[in-house]
């Protein structure tokens, strides 16, 4: 379901720390090494220059292009040191003119299919995991060899087993969904920014 049930006639504080329960208690019993191979991707394209899209619809959409500027620019903060981002729901010219000469489905695989080469990595952000836009991608994805990581709610989805490292965070709330991939991303954006001097020399 897009949000978790909240009984009627409760006042926003009482919403608010159901709600804050809910997300304190999935962070807590979440082995949090699951985001050390994505950690070290990230880190290998900030060293080789090798290239991150990132992908989602919706608040995914929005959260992957926040995540795209974190990364490009935080974890440095000097000219001309960042990681290689390109937030793919960004361009509006490009996304509209595919959605209309091929349809939305495969928006982001064409992107990818030009954009794309072997050793750069997606990132794709969605609360089902089940929009044929994101799994198209994560098909080419792994046709272009490129390396494909999936932030996801709910089951997982489809995405899960199409994605090569899926970050699963079985919750049914779109909300706390989406905060988990923002939380996730700047645990990384932190990390990275600690081993930066591995990377500017």
């Amino acid at each position: 379901m897009w949000c978790s049930p909240v009984p009627q006639n409760k006042k926003a504080g009482v919403v608010a720390a159901d709600y804050a329960g809910r997300l304190s208690r999935i962070l807590a019993q979440t082995d949090w090494s699951i985001v050390e191979p994505l950690g070290q991707a990230l880190l290998d394209c900030w060293k080789n220059k090798t290239q991150v899209f990132w992908i989602g619809n919706g608040g995914s959409a929005g959260n992957a292009i926040h995540m795209a500027n974190d990364f490009f620019y935080s974890i440095s903060k000097q000219k001309g040191s960042g990681i290689r981002c390109h937030a793919l729901a960004a361009n509006a010219p490009i996304l509209t003119c595919l959605s209309n000469d091929v349809g939305y489905d495969d928006v982001y695989a064409l992107q990818l299919a030009t954009m794309a080469n072997p050793g750069d990595i997606l990132i794709a952000f969605s609360g089902s995991g089940n929009s044929p836009n994101i799994l198209n991608a994560l098909i080419e994805a792994r046709a272009r060899g490129v390396k494909s990581f999936a932030i996801l709610g709910f089951s997982g989805g489809k995405a899960k087993a199409l994605a090569d490292h899926p970050l699963h965070f079985a919750i049914d709330d779109m909300q706390i969904s989406e905060d988990l991939q923002c939380i996730v991303c700047h645990m990384l954006t932190q990390y990275l920014y600690g081993v930066r001097e591995t990377v500017q020399g």
